[in-house]
């Protein structure tokens, strides 16, 4: 087994990451999307992961976000998948809590991904990838970065060129589901479930819209992409 570069500690925050092997797109369609959303929520616990049962039970995707899950194993602060991978900010609760965590995750939606897509084999480029994020320049930098991803959907070039058109762009991001950035500029939602704002900090209530997010971004990009 390979050791991991980054050590992973109780208490400590992590930007967590992952894509398709070879690049590969890892979300095809809407139900793609949702199942790894639910699936974000239904990991994080002790409990036993059983998705078919829920979904056969005709469970409404809302209500998924109310199973007992058993007791947390990690923290998620934010979120954001996109076609081909995915990026989480997270805390780690207990001992081996994101291990444990992204086990279950990656296990529970590459037998559901190869079985809609009748293939076989690794779904993800190898284990998942960690950084340690230990201070709040990089804090406000990676929150940032994780809830601009999208803008790449409707604007490729925009982290070299900047944004053209900011109410454009916030219109788009308020209405990319697949991220949490509606649960934090937006309203309530069942998917806010999935993250825990309390265990994350206070700083992030002052990044309160678009312009705070792309002025860390940019001011930040120099010193922490990559």
């Amino acid at each position: 087994m390979a050791i991991r570069k980054t050590q992973l500690l109780v208490n400590e925050y992590y930007h967590i990451y992952n894509r398709g092997v070879d690049k590969r797109n890892i979300f095809f369609d809407d139900h793609d999307f949702k199942r790894f959303m639910a699936l974000l929520y239904v990991c994080n616990g002790t409990n036993p992961v059983n998705m078919r049962s829920f979904f056969n039970k005709g469970l409404p995707f809302a209500e998924i976000f109310n199973v007992d899950k058993g007791l947390e194993l990690i923290d998620i602060g934010a979120h954001c998948l996109m076609q081909n991978h995915f990026h989480l900010l997270v805390k780690e609760r207990t001992d081996k809590g994101i291990s444990m965590f992204m086990e279950k995750l990656a296990t529970a939606y590459s037998m559901y991904f190869n079985k809609k897509h009748e293939r076989t084999g690794g779904l993800f480029e190898g284990p998942f990838k960690s950084k340690h994020v230990d201070n709040e320049p990089y804090f406000n930098w990676l929150f940032s970065y994780i809830h601009l991803n999208p803008i790449k959907i409707i604007d490729p070039s925009w982290k070299e060129n900047d944004i053209t058109d900011l109410e454009k762009t916030k219109s788009f991001l308020s209405g990319y589901a697949y991220s949490s950035y509606a649960d934090y500029f937006i309203a309530k939602r069942p998917e806010s479930s999935i993250l825990n704002k309390d265990a994350f900090p206070e700083h992030f209530s002052k990044l309160n819209d678009i312009n705070n997010l792309v002025y860390n971004f940019t001011n930040y990009s120099t010193k922490y992409k990559g």
